[in-house]
């Protein structure tokens, strides 16, 4: 990250009152929420797994891309100047043995029964859209307001310690003639994910329906226009799934973490 990049003081007006709106019970996915600022996906898991963690998002950077890692208990981060973790996420989901046992729209008490968690905080590509549409690229999810389709696949991801699971991919519809143009400006943001990882037949990733997103909701596809796919910060939830770890927190996928941290920050880092 450029440290000597910073937000405007109207964008990070923006990005905490898109929090405290969050914190007051807004439990809607975040695209769109506070344009130009960098979204992060979030996995919080107890301190014994987060070395394993940390290492299979090291081996897998595109998908697991790490911005922030909060130490065993906290709930601050230097990404959002005031913010709490456990509360300034839209609605958090909890997994027991690998498992959705439930989902939450406040996590303060769970923190306080598991103080051993770590967490971290994961690029999304949420933070990429707002370039998108500057240059005149629709974000279909954006215009249609709901989710973006997240779909699993069949390529693994290098496992880590006990950690394995398949890389998830977000995919948006984008006009064959703005392809190019689509990959260059996201290949400038690699800490939220970079440039896709397929464009064209999802069954080459084993994808065999896009109207049947595994997470979030389908979208269409008009005449003319390829799906494009990009790694996904869902791909942790897949490893927590695969491996049974005991215990975590993840946000909902779609529902993100609004930082103080403008999109221009990752460029080439």
């Amino acid at each position: 990250m450029n440290n000597a990049i910073r937000a405007t003081p109207q964008a990070i007006a923006a990005a905490r009152e898109a929090r405290a709106q969050i914190r007051a019970g807004f439990a809607s996915p975040t695209a769109g929420m506070a344009p130009g600022m960098t979204q992060a996906n979030m996995i919080s898991l107890p301190a014994d797994w987060a070395f394993d963690f940390l290492l299979y998002a090291q081996r897998n950077p595109q998908s697991c891309p790490v911005l922030d890692v909060i130490e065993a208990g906290g709930y601050r981060t230097p990404l959002a100047e005031g913010a709490d973790i456990r509360s300034d996420i839209p609605r958090y989901r909890v997994w027991q043995h690998g498992t959705l046992a439930g989902e939450v729209t406040d996590a303060t008490d769970l923190w306080e029964q598991h103080p051993d968690l770590v967490t971290f905080l994961i690029g999304c590509s949420f933070t990429f859209e707002a370039p998108l549409m500057a240059a005149g690229i629709e974000v279909r999810h954006i215009t249609d307001g709901c989710n973006v389709p997240m779909y699993k696949t069949h390529r693994q991801c290098r496992p880590a310690g006990r950690l394995s699971g398949e890389l998830v991919v977000s995919m948006r519809p984008v006009p064959a003639s703005r392809i190019s143009d689509a990959v260059m400006i996201t290949a400038r943001l690699p800490a939220v994910h970079g440039a896709p990882v397929h464009i064209g037949d999802p069954a080459q990733l084993g994808i065999g329906d896009l109207s049947r997103p595994d997470f979030g909701d389908a979208v269409r596809i008009e005449p003319g226009e390829i799906p494009v796919f990009w790694a996904c910060g869902v791909t942790p939830q897949a490893a927590v799934m695969r491996s049974r770890v005991p215990f975590a927190i993840s946000h909902a996928p779609g529902h993100m973490f609004i930082t103080d941290i403008p999109d221009t920050a990752w460029q080439g880092g």
